[in-house]
């Protein structure tokens, strides 16, 4: 095991708090009431224009994308935390050799001042996005765009990720996916995907010491 990319949002980092004040502002310019964070949990990962379409429907996606990028631009940093460990893991990963990457369907722009924000950006390779890979998963180029940045072939390296669609996206990219509990999807739906799961980001480095590349 060479290499490993990561989702950001419920794999890295909790994110939600600044998702959910931007989704919010985003309902109050149509009147709509607020939604709390675990429901706005539970819609994020798709990309930002599904996201604006199940919180304000489908005729105001491009006013309700204006704002809610205008108010996430301003509280992206301040309204995202560290997952518990995470600094940790990524040092133990780093020890050993393991390059890193992050692919994620945020804009890349966003994951790089987080990441930047939390002290941790040096650790990655790549940073990709839907606007740097030019397309969202579950399609697998993010994820290939990051195998091509750490040098590291596909039988190599894991994605790791919180949703179903990252196992998804993993597949189509031909390399091992570990999912992580916390983030978008509940435990007993990740381990629908017949992927290995792991109760928190920390159990990481451990799991891939054991399991053997391919």
């Amino acid at each position: 095991m060479r290499g490993v990319v990561f989702d950001l949002d419920g794999t890295l980092v909790d994110g939600y708090l600044g998702i959910t004040t931007a989704v919010n502002a985003a309902r109050a310019a149509f009147a709509m009431p607020p939604l709390s964070v675990d429901d706005v949990r539970s819609r994020v990962g798709s990309g930002l224009s599904q996201l604006m379409e199940d919180v304000v429907g489908s005729a105001h996606v491009s006013e309700g994308t204006a704002v809610f990028r205008k108010v996430y631009d301003r509280v992206c940093e301040d309204e995202t935390f560290a997952v518990p460990g995470l600094a940790g893991t990524l040092e133990a990963l780093r020890t050993r050799g393991v390059r890193m990457s992050v692919a994620s369907n945020k804009p890349a722009a966003y994951s790089v001042r987080i990441l930047e924000r939390l002290g941790v950006r040096p650790f990655f390779d790549a940073i990709e996005g839907p606007e740097t890979a030019g397309a969202l998963k579950p399609d697998p180029a993010m994820i290939l765009a990051c195998l091509r940045a750490m040098d590291v072939s596909a039988v190599e390296a894991t994605y790791v990720g919180d949703m179903t669609i990252d196992a998804q996206a993993g597949e189509r990219a031909g390399v091992a996916v570990v999912l992580v509990c916390g983030g978008s999807c509940a435990p007993d739906e990740l381990r629908l995907t017949g992927q290995p799961v792991l109760a928190s980001l920390s159990a990481l480095p451990g799991f891939l010491a054991h399991r053997p590349a391919g």
